[in-house]
């Protein structure tokens, strides 16, 4: 008997013992936590100052490998930034750095532009503001048929950008963006004078398309107006037009100075504007 009562105790103890190391080595599930809630990315430009050209110089260093270090371009895949408005460029790094820009090389764009403060953004504006813009080369080629016959290319694109067409309720591009394509850094609309044909060609066809992310959509849905009832072929013109568009003061101060204007070194056409005008190359 008094064995088996040792025994008992014995199986008694082993028993206890497995389920304490049972209990030690069992996994207990936690309780779910509640689901992270992205924050969502706001950038603030109203509290800002004005840029910092010096300081925007070191943040733009990333920018050459695309723009070119002076903001223009090397290849014309990629908008021209010399000479644009900083209040325009700090407008778009935050439209990129907050998911509202999506098109073209936005995903490129966006993780730059996340990396900059709003008053970063500024700085790096300034800088480019500060460059001087080129320009590059518009086509002079007749067109030999179409509603457009018999005129040179980009002077279809001239008439646009200069008078519009009232019939279509097309104003003139001008208007807000100036005879020289300079801009105007108030609104802000930005300089186009002598940004790639290709660029230009891309971001009309998406405001025709007449879709975007902008929280704030009022300039999109002024210039997608403008562009839906422009053919492919007015749009390529246009785009040619603004290609070659600088100010002709600009020509006039290399002469004097015996140094290459800032845009492509092409003689103008014999129909350019007068000294006083934007001049279109050819």
């Amino acid at each position: 008997m008094r064995h088996a009562r040792v025994l008992g105790l014995s199986c008694l103890a082993i028993a206890a013992a497995a389920c304490a190391a049972y209990a030690q080595t069992s996994v207990t599930a936690l309780p779910d936590n509640a689901p992270v809630q992205a924050q969502p990315l706001e950038i603030n430009l109203a509290k800002t100052h004005w840029g910092d050209p010096q300081a925007g110089a070191a943040k733009a260093a990333p920018c050459a490998a695309c723009h070119g270090a002076d903001g223009n371009p090397p290849t014309p895949m990629y908008p021209r930034l010399a000479g644009q408005g900083e209040r325009y460029i700090s407008q778009q790094l935050a439209l990129f750095a907050t998911g509202q820009r999506t098109s073209g090389m936005a995903a490129v764009m966006m993780p730059f532009a996340q990396s900059l403060s709003p008053q970063e953004m500024r700085d790096v504006g300034a800088y480019f503001a500060q460059q001087k813009a080129g320009a590059g080369v518009a086509d002079d080629s007749v067109i030999a048929d179409g509603p457009y016959k018999g005129e040179k290319f980009y002077e279809v694109g001239q008439a646009l950008f200069r008078g519009g067409d009232a019939k279509r309720g097309i104003p003139a591009c001008m208007a807000c963006h100036g005879p020289s394509g300079a801009g105007n850094p108030g609104p802000p609309y930005p300089h186009i004078g002598g940004q790639p044909q290709d660029y230009v060609v891309r971001r009309l066809q998406e405001y025709q398309a007449g879709t975007t992310a902008y929280k704030d959509p009022a300039h999109f849905q002024i210039m997608a107006q403008i562009a839906k009832p422009l053919t492919e072929q007015e749009i390529a013109s246009l785009a040619s037009y603004i290609q070659g568009l600088h100010d002709s003061a600009l020509d006039a101060a290399a002469a004097d100075a015996g140094t290459a204007p800032p845009a492509a070194a092409a003689p103008a056409p014999a129909e350019a504007p007068a000294a006083a005008e934007p001049t279109q190359q050819s």
